[in-house]
């Protein structure tokens, strides 16, 4: 089979590799729709592990299963999670599965950049989500995202009548708009340096799209009633991004982060200006559960997240590395997928 071999973001390349042999307890997908996640453009976190098939947000169709899979069958339309948690451990226990040592062991192989992806047993048994007929692989593909961003904004208590503020309106800052608005969330302001972002910010449900250039506290006061966001979620490693979400929270609120930096960025924190007496709360969000990833192909099938509006570029595996350089742009893309069978 075909797959795009990642040696860094400029360097990936269509190779061979054989078909996966299924065993027992596992199952075979042929990939009909791959995006490419922000997380996949991180070259620093690839250092070492090169060279690689990426691609963890897929769908498509169950070609084989092996002996003792009986949930699932030949034919099945499916998405399904790259890591998956043991559900016995300390934290799946106490409800973190997504910080779970097995999640962080576990994948598919060889990854979403390829024509056929094996599902180990594990993956098999707690981690595909069946399609309804109404959603498309293209709109499939989007579950592990929205997942991502359905579980962040449920650790953050995201409510009706809440103002949030969006920073970064790439990808998943724009899932993070459209699943706030869903929410019923009160006023939605969201930021970004590319003119491309904010206008699809305005598109998919924000209710002022500002360039972060320009945006300061004293603006977010003036067009939220005086008073700064009630949930801050920053969806972008940029310090100038965090910072300036960091003086955007209003007292009682919360600070979502959803965005790796670079390797070895430290942010410093005013303690008194941003935390001490504002009783604000600084927390992170990693990954989706399996009731995120149920919750967010209920919400595609039914429209209340329009992710088919995000899609800018489709493209075939042999333009796997086009596709890479978008994303690292960033200036003329939302969401790029990759096409295996095109």
């Amino acid at each position: 089979m075909r797959v795009a071999m990642y040696y860094s973001n400029k360097d990936i390349r269509l190779e061979e590799m054989p078909v996966p042999e299924v065993k027992a307890g596992e199952a075979l997908v042929k990939i009909m729709a791959s995006g490419i996640c922000g997380s996949d453009v991180m070259e620093w976190y690839r250092a070492g592990k090169v060279p690689l098939v990426l691609g963890h947000e897929i769908a498509g169709e169950i070609v084989e299963t092996g002996n003792g899979v009986t949930q699932f069958k030949k034919g099945d339309r499916v998405s399904a999670s790259h890591h998956v948690p043991c559900n016995t451990c300390h934290y799946c226990l106490s409800g973190h599965h997504t910080v779970c040592d097995t999640l962080r062991k576990t994948k598919f192989y060889p990854g979403g950049f390829c024509e056929y992806v094996l599902l180990p047993s594990i993956n098999v048994d707690r981690g595909i989500y069946l399609l309804p007929d109404e959603v498309s692989y293209e709109e499939g593909s989007f579950t592990e995202p929205l997942a991502c961003v359905l579980r962040g904004q449920r650790l953050a208590r995201v409510k009706a009548a809440d103002s949030v503020l969006v920073v970064g309106s790439g990808l998943s800052g724009l899932l993070h708009i459209q699943m706030a608005q869903a929410l019923g969330a009160g006023r939605i302001i969201a930021t970004d340096v590319h003119e491309f972002r904010l206008d699809a910010a305005k598109r998919l449900g924000a209710d002022y799209a500002i360039s972060a250039r320009e945006f300061t506290p004293d603006l977010l006061r003036e067009i939220n009633d005086g008073r700064l966001a009630d949930i801050v979620i920053i969806c972008t490693g940029a310090p100038s991004a965090i910072n300036q979400g960091l003086q955007s929270v209003e007292r009682g609120g919360t600070i979502l982060f959803f965005a790796a930096t670079d390797k070895g960025v430290t942010i410093p924190i005013s303690f008194n200006d941003v935390l001490f007496r504002n009783e604000v709360t600084i927390m992170s969000s990693y990954a989706g559960d399996r009731g995120d990833h149920i919750t967010a192909v209920e919400l595609i099938r039914s429209k209340r997240v329009r992710v088919k509006d995000m899609i800018t570029h489709r493209l075939g595996l042999a333009e796997t590395g086009l596709g890479f350089q978008l994303v690292v742009e960033g200036t003329n893309s939302i969401k790029v997928l990759i096409e295996p069978q095109r």
